[in-house]
């Protein structure tokens, strides 16, 4: 699929196929995610890529909106040492990972991970220390279904030249 198209065709995914998800496409797609920009090339992120099913199902239960976690064959946890502008390179990242996935025919969603409540036990889970902090959780997989297109505002109601 061409770069745009990926773009333009990539779906919150919420449920998944009961299939494994090769280590090469989870490879590639980290990858693609550490070749991110970063704030003076810092590059603080870190990736954990949970397949164990009893952890994928301990994360889900502490997140608030991210439930099927448990039912995804892989969940990516992407955090950031802390630095000025780890929010904004680990959501660089995040994004490269979403565009990555629907380029390899795999269907994710993005769930919420910086100033969550359950930001720090997610980490004690997963054994990350204190230096960084969760930017997002990322379930990924086979789609079960496509997803219909969200709505979305038209290009004139978003774009401006030269002022709002």
């Amino acid at each position: 699929m061409e770069t745009l198209e990926v773009i333009k065709k990539r779906r919150s995914v919420r449920q998944f196929k009961d299939l494994p998800v090769e280590k090469e496409k989870i490879e590639q797609i980290i990858d693609c995610a550490r070749l991110a920009p970063s704030a003076n090339n810092f590059q603080p992120w870190e990736f954990i890529v949970v397949t164990d099913h009893i952890k994928r199902k301990e994360i889900a239960n502490t997140t608030d909106y991210g439930r099927f976690i448990a039912h995804s064959p892989v969940c990516i946890a992407v955090f950031c040492r802390n630095t000025y502008f780890y929010l904004e390179d680990g959501c660089a990242a995040t994004e490269n990972i979403l565009i990555a996935a629907r380029a390899l025919g795999l269907g994710s969603c993005w769930i919420a991970g910086d100033k969550t409540p359950y930001a720090s036990q997610v980490a004690k889970i997963l054994g990350v220390p204190d230096s960084h902090r969760l930017v997002s959780l990322i379930a990924l997989g086979y789609p079960e279904v496509e997803p219909s297109p969200p709505r979305k505002r038209i290009l004139e109601e978003v774009l401006h030249w030269d002022k709002f």
